[in-house]
């Protein structure tokens, strides 16, 4: 038996109230447009087909990133395009600290 997906009421309401518009009002929407966007902080809502070509800016603990939904997208939770962490790197050591050492 297979889970069925997660995506809280709210979303859907938003999704079905977007898709009912015009095409016209829906050109007027950049692609990335923060202003347009559905916020939420629901990171685990899987994507469905019905969200393509929507902004969605997705919490991840510190703001809201805009997250563009393509169709390579769907089956896929918003979470994994906004990232919590970032790595900035390995620290580098400091040469002259190591040869005062030996």
């Amino acid at each position: 038996m297979k889970k069925s997906f997660f995506l809280p009421k709210h979303l859907v309401k938003k999704i079905q109230k977007i898709n009912k518009q015009t095409r016209g009002e829906l050109l007027r929407q950049k692609a990335g447009d923060p202003e347009g966007a559905f916020y939420t902080w629901c990171r685990s809502s899987v994507i469905l087909p019905s969200m393509i070509g929507h902004t969605f800016a997705v919490y991840n603990g510190q703001k809201h990133i805009p997250v563009y939904i393509r169709e390579q997208m769907v089956g896929h939770k918003l979470g994994e395009f906004s990232p919590t962490r970032y790595f900035r790197g390995h620290k580098k050591t400091d040469r002259k600290a190591v040869r005062k050492k030996k």
